[in-house]
C-alpha cells in the first residue's frame, strides 16, 4: 500500500491492528513510515520513541526518525537519530548517506569523509552480507549465520563475509572459530586492515595478549596513517603484555587528541589503578564521566576500585542515568552495580542488595552459563581422572617446577595468596594465564550435539610423549608474561577444572587452592561485575551450585592426587599471616623471607578486582560483609546446602 502511494490506508490498517496487538512493533514501524508519508513528522515521532522505549537497539526506528526531524528542520536532531541507528544496524546505508551530508552541510570534513567511507563499502557489499548485518543488529544469530554460511558456500574466501561469520562467532561465544576465520582473512587478504583490527580485538578478549600483541605491531606498520584506531588497538595489546608505559604513552595521546572520547581515560585510569596510583585512576574515572555524564564503565570502574566513596550528588545522577530511557543496557548494569557499591558503603543494605540484584538480572541473559554443561564437565573429571590413571601416566610430563598455580573462585582470596607468593625474590607474578584453559579447549575438540566432551577422555588415549610437549610447551609460552624469576604465578582461578591435566603434563607443578567462606565468597562474586567470563557469577543460585562443584572437584583431586594440592583458607591468612606465609612457601619449596609478610609494598601491576585491596595490610572488616545481606541471601544458602556451610565450620 506504501508502494501504491497510500499511506492514509496503512495508517488505518495498523491502527486497527495495533488495538488488537498492541505489542507488534513491526506494526508500529510501518504506521510511522505512513505518518510520515501524510507529513505527521510529530506524531510519527511520538510513535518511533514508543517502539524505542520497548526496543533501544531498533536501527531503522531510530533512521526513521532521523527523516521526521530532517522534515521539519531539526538537523542537529536529525544527526543524533542517524548516529544511533548507524550504531544499533552499521547496513543502514541510507543513515550513512544522510549523516554524510549533514557532516558536511556543518563543514565537519573529517566524519563527512568517514561516513562516506562507509557508504562506499555498504554500496560494494553483496545484498547477502547486508542482510546478515542486518539480522546481527537484531541479535537473530540464527538468522545471521545461516545465510552467511550459504553465501559462504559459493564465496569461500570472500573476507567480508569470513568476517561476518567470525562476528556471529565471538556473539556466540565460540572465540576458538572466530580466532580461526580471522586468521584466515589476514592470511588471504594481509593488508586488510578492518579483518586485522577485529583479529586483534578477538585475541585480546581471549587474552592471548603476546599474539594480540605481534598482530598490533604490524598494524602499526602496515596502517602508520590510520594512527588513532589503530594506535588505540596497539595500547590495549600493550596493557595486555605488561608494557604499561607504552600503553600510557599512547592512550595520553589519544586523549589529547579526543578530548571528548570517554573510553581513553578509562582505559588509562585501569593502567593506573593496576600500577598502584587509585588518585590518578580515580580522576581518570571521573574525567570520563564528565565527557560523558552517562558512561556507565566511569561509575562501575569507581566503584571497583573498592576504596571510592560517592557523594551524593553522584549517587542521584547514576539513579537518574539508570532509570533514563535511552540509556542503554551496558551503561544501565554498570550503574547497577555501582550503585550497590554506594548504598553499601551508606549502609543501607536492603536497597543495595536491590541494586546488585537488579544489575544481576539485566546482565544474565547476556552471559552464556549452563549448569547441565558444568555437571557434565565435573562428572567426567571425576570418572575419567581416576587413581588408576595417574599411576599408568606416571613420569610422562615435563618436569619442570617453574609454574605455582593458585585456583579457585573468584573473590576467594587468591589475588591476596599472588600478591604474598610474588613478593618472594624467586617468584614472578604474572596474571590469569589462559594457556591451560586453551590446551583443555584443543584437546576437547568441537561440541557434538548428543556426545560426551572428548576431553577428558582423551587423556586415556593419547601417546605418552604428548603430556611431556604440552607440559614444555605451556612453560616456553608464559615466558613472555615472566621476568628472570626461577618460579612464576598462573592465577587462572578456572584452572581447578583441569588440575589433573597439570598433574599429567607438569607432575613438579604446585597448586594452591584459594578457599573463602561460600557465603562470602559467592556473594563477593554476586555483586561483581566481571570483565569477561564468569557467567555463573550472576545469579545466587546459579553462584552456590557451581561452589558445590567446584567443592566437589577438589575433594576428587584431594583424593587422586594426594599432596598435589595446598588449601588455603583465607580467614586463615587473616588470622595468623606469618603462619600461613611460611606454609605456603613450605609448599612452595621457598626459603622464608620477610617481605611475604609486607607483600603490601610489592610494586607490580595487578589486575584484578583486589589489586587496591592487596596494598593494604591484612584487615579483618571484609570477612563477615555478606553478613548485613543475610535477610535476601536464602536462595544461595539453598543452593549450596548445609554440607557446604556445615563442612566449612569444621575444616575451620
Amino acid at each position: 500500500m506504501l508502494a501504491a502511494g497510500r499511506p492514509e490506508a496503512v495508517e488505518r490498517a495498523m491502527a486497527e491492528l495495533l488495538r488488537t496487538e498492541p505489542a507488534n512493533m513491526e506494526a508500529r514501524y510501518a504506521l510511522a513510515i505512513a505518518q510520515r508519508h501524510l507529513r505527521k513528522w510529530p506524531l510519527a515521532l511520538d510513535t518511533l520513541g514508543r517502539i524505542l522505549a520497548q526496543r533501544s537497539n531498533f536501527g531503522r526506528a531510530y533512521q526513521e526518525a532521523g527523516y521526521n526531524h530532517i522534515a521539519l528542520r531539526r538537523f542537529r536532531e536529525a544527526q543524533t537519530a542517524f548516529e544511533r541507528a548507524t550504531a544499533a544496524d552499521s547496513s543502514l546505508i541510507n543513515s550513512w548517506k544522510c549523516l554524510a551530508k549533514l557532516y558536511g552541510d556543518s563543514c565537519d570534513a573529517t566524519r563527512a569523509a568517514a561516513a562516506s567511507e562507509q557508504v562506499a563499502f555498504l554500496d560494494s557489499l553483496p545484498s547477502e552480507l547486508l542482510a546478515v548485518m542486518s539480522y546481527l543488529s537484531e541479535h537473530r544469530l540464527a538468522d545471521a549465520e545461516r545465510l552467511c554460511k550459504r553465501f559462504l558456500q559459493d564465496n569461500k574466501t570472500h573476507v567480508e563475509g569470513m568476517r561476518l561469520l567470525a562476528e556471529i562467532a565471538v556473539r556466540n561465544q565460540a572465540f576458538d572459530r572466530a580466532e580461526f576465520l580471522l586468521e584466515s582473512c589476514v592470511a588471504f587478504e594481509p593488508m586488510h586492515r578492518a579483518a586485522r583490527m577485529q583479529y586483534v580485538n578477538v585475541l585480546l578478549r581471549m587474552q592471548k595478549f603476546v599474539k594480540a600483541h605481534e598482530q598490533a605491531r604490524r598494524l602499526w606498520r602496515d596502517h602508520p596513517d590510520d594512527t588513532d584506531a589503530v594506535r588505540a588497538l596497539y595500547a590495549a595489546a600493550c596493557a595486555g603484555v605488561g608494557d604499561n608505559a607504552e600503553a600510557a604513552r599512547s592512550y595520553r595521546l589519544l586523549m589529547e587528541r579526543h578530548p571528548n572520547n570517554p573510553f581513553y581515560p578509562i582505559s588509562l585510569g585501569h593502567i593506573r589503578k593496576a600500577a598502584g596510583d587509585i588518585d590518578d585512576a580515580v580522576a581518570l574515572y571521573r574525567r570520563a564521566h564528565r565527557v560523558k555524564n552517562d558512561h556507565g564503565d566511569a561509575f562501575w570502574s569507581l566503584a571497583n576500585t573498592k576504596s571510592y566513596v560517592f557523594t551524593d550528588d553522584e549517587v542521584a545522577h547514576m539513579q537518574t542515568v539508570e532509570a533514563d530511557a535511552n540509556t542503554g543496557d551496558a551503561d544501565r548494569i554498570q550503574v547497577r552495580f555501582a550503585l550497590g557499591n554506594a548504598y553499601e558503603q551508606r549502609r543501607q543494605y536492603e536497597t543495595a542488595f536491590r541494586c546488585y540484584s537488579r544489575g544481576n538480572e539485566l546482565k544474565r541473559p547476556q552471559v552464556f552459563h549452563d549448569p547441565q554443561q558444568l555437571q557434565v564437565r565435573i562428572d567426567s573429571q571425576i570418572q575419567v581422572c581416576d587413581a588408576a590413571l595417574f599411576a599408568s601416566r606416571a613420569g610422562v610430563g615435563f618436569d619442570a617446577p617453574d609454574p605455582i598455580f593458585v585456583v579457585g573462585l573468584p573473590r576467594a582470596g587468591s589475588t591476596l595468596l599472588e600478591q604474598i607468593l610474588s613478593s618472594h625474590s624467586l617468584v614472578d607474578g604474572t596474571m590469569e594465564l589462559h594457556n591451560i584453559l586453551d590446551l583443555a579447549k584443543r584437546l576437547r575438540g568441537p561440541d557434538r550435539t548428543g556426545e560426551l566432551p572428548r576431553y577428558p577422555r582423551i587423556l586415556a588415549d593419547l601417546e605418552p610423549g604428548y603430556f611431556r610437549r604440552f607440559g614444555e610447551q605451556y612453560v616456553n609460552d608464559t615466558r613472555a608474561y615472566r621476568d628472570q624469576a626461577p618460579f612464576f604465578i598462573d592465577k587462572m582461578p578456572n584452572n581447578f577444572l583441569h588440575v589433573g591435566l597439570i598433574g599429567l603434563i607438569l607432575p613438579n607443578a604446585k597448586v594452591i587452592d584459594a578457599r573463602r567462606h561460600p557465603m562470602a565468597c559467592c556473594f563477593g562474586g554476586f555483586k561483581q561485575l566481571f570483565g569477561e567470563g564468569q557467567g555463573f557469577s550472576y545469579g545466587l543460585t546459579e553462584i552456590g551450585n557451581y561452589y558445590r562443584q567446584y567443592a566437589k572437584l577438589m575433594d576428587h583431586w584431594d583424593e587422586v592426587l594426594p599432596g598435589f594440592v595446598l588449601r588455603v583458607r583465607h580467614e586463615d591468612v587473616v588470622d595468623d599471616l606469618e603462619g600461613q606465609v611460611r606454609r605456603l612457601l613450605d609448599f612452595c619449596g621457598l626459603p622464608f623471607e620477610p617481605a611475604c609478610l609486607d607483600y603490601h609494598r610489592t610494586e607490580r601491576s595487578i589486575r584484578t578486582p583486589s589489586a587496591e585491596q592487596v596494598r593494604r595490610p591484612i584487615y579483618r572488616s571484609s570477612l563477615d560483609q555478606w553478613r548485613r545481606f543475610e535477610p535476601w541471601l536464602g536462595p544461595l544458602k539453598e543452593a549450596l546446602g548445609p554440607e557446604i556451610l556445615s563442612a566449612y565450620e569444621v575444616d575451620g
